[in-house]
């Protein structure tokens, strides 16, 4: 075993460990950070494999972009960001799934491959890979591109809930800016009552 096989099952160790960590933490905020440690391992791992520029591919859209971008979308739609009950739900449903998933791509992988040798490409260039994702791929890209742009958009109307309310119609009518004169007072009542003096008689 080469000092390239240690480090980079160091790498995936960490990335791993991490990926862990996001599924099972309370608080989203750390949730995020461990997930930019996930993909700053896996860009670790393209290194290693001599793919530098998926390596930066790596860490220029996910970690500096994708990343970001959730944790703007946290800060903006207000979503708490200490420990949460609702991130603390029953984990044996992922647990049962993501096992499944793994043990069947494990097998498919062993089936198809066996311990064969397998013979690699001749190393790709940027020129090559800009041709496939502009000519090839370039729908999706856009789709992508859009999508987070929407993403974004849909945060800040959910941080903004006074945006599409209709005004409130029961509200009480501003104030006139001119003085205002009070009202008049009513006139005393005259009492036409006779009144009875001492020793006469009432009229």
């Amino acid at each position: 075993m080469t000092g390239a096989d240690v480090l980079l099952l160091a790498l995936g160790a960490v990335a791993v460990g991490s990926g862990v960590l996001v599924v099972a933490t309370k608080h989203l905020v750390r949730a995020g950070l461990y997930l930019v440690l996930c993909l700053g391992a896996l860009a670790g791992d393209y290194l290693v494999l001599t793919a530098e520029l998926v390596a930066w591919v790596q860490v220029l859209i996910y970690v500096g972009a994708v990343v970001v971008l959730l944790l703007f979308a946290v800060m903006l739609t207000r979503a708490p960001i200490g420990a949460s009950d609702d991130l603390d739900r029953p984990g044996w449903p992922a647990a049962l799934i993501g096992g499944g998933v793994g043990l069947g791509l494990a097998a498919l992988l062993v089936d198809a491959f066996r311990w064969s040798s397998v013979e690699l490409p001749a190393a790709g260039t940027a020129e090559g890979i800009g041709e496939q994702v502009f000519r090839s791929w370039v729908l999706p890209f856009e789709v992508l591109s859009v999508l987070l742009l929407a993403a974004l958009v849909g945060a800040i109307i959910l941080s903004r809930p006074d945006i599409g309310r209709r005004p409130d119609t029961t509200a009480s009518s501003p104030r006139p800016a001119g003085p205002v004169t009070p009202p008049a007072r009513p006139a005393p009542a005259v009492d036409n009552r006779s009144t009875v003096g001492d020793g006469g008689a009432a009229r």
